[in-house]
């Protein structure tokens, strides 16, 4: 199985919190880690706030523990069908774009992905 992992599972990895602790085995299992260039950017938006000192260290191992799947035309395009139907923001229907492209399960606690298919949701 594929999973994408979501900027809000990302996040919740890093603070170790027991949703980051589901993250994690996730991270350590044999599954093929994915994730999106706009997830690395609002994560690493959130560490350079947040954890300043920490956060390019952070980010490579985030860079080591996933591949970014690339952001295509193909891709961007979904994104915006995705974002006129369900009315997502634009960064979660790329990564809901992104994972349909690489038949890949979503790993968020994100609420806007509570009841979309393909989705292991990991929030409260």
């Amino acid at each position: 199985m594929t999973v994408l992992v979501d900027s809000w599972a990302w996040i919740e990895y890093i603070q170790g919190s027991e949703s980051g602790n589901i993250v994690k085995r996730y991270l350590e299992s044999e599954e093929e880690i994915i994730t999106c260039p706009i997830n690395i950017s609002e994560v690493y938006l959130k560490l350079l706030k947040d954890m300043p000192a920490d956060a390019e260290l952070v980010i490579d191992k985030i860079l080591r523990y996933s591949f970014v799947a690339p952001f295509t035309v193909e891709i961007a395009l979904a994104a915006a069908r995705l974002k006129k139907q369900k009315k997502f923001g634009m960064a979660d229907a790329i990564v809901l774009a992104t994972a349909q492209a690489n038949n890949a399960k979503v790993l968020t606690g994100d609420d806007d992905f509570k009841k979309e298919e393909n989705v292991i949701y990991i929030g409260r």
